[in-house]
């Protein structure tokens, strides 16, 4: 005896629910997604704002004592000068990739 209509029915019945909670599973990790990005995106600013506030508090502090030489002045404004250039390359770099996710993430057309 071969399969009949019913039967075929239940099967196209059964994909289809497979595949819309499937779809539905893959939406709330697209979701995920995003708001971890936007948290990151969030640390990453807040990162870059105390790095700055911070470097600039020492640079201020470095300035005004009177226990450095002016040598060690210099040395320290040279390893400010270069932490705050590499903090700003990693920020650069994470936004980069944090744009890129957004872009990977953003819904297009079906095929």
């Amino acid at each position: 005896m071969g399969d009949s209509e019913h039967d075929f029915l239940e099967n196209i019945a059964k994909v289809r629910e497979k595949s819309s909670k499937t779809s539905s599973e893959v939406k709330d990790n697209f979701a995920k997604i995003q708001k971890l990005n936007v948290e990151s995106l969030k640390k990453l600013e807040e990162m870059m704002q105390s790095a700055e506030k911070d470097l600039e508090k020492m640079e201020q502090k470095i300035a005004k004592s009177k226990d450095l030489v002016s040598e060690s002045k210099s040395r320290l404004h040279e390893e400010i000068t270069t932490a705050n250039a590499h903090i700003k390359e990693k920020y650069k770099e994470l936004k980069r990739r944090a744009a890129a996710i957004v872009g990977q993430t953003t819904p297009t057309a079906p095929s």
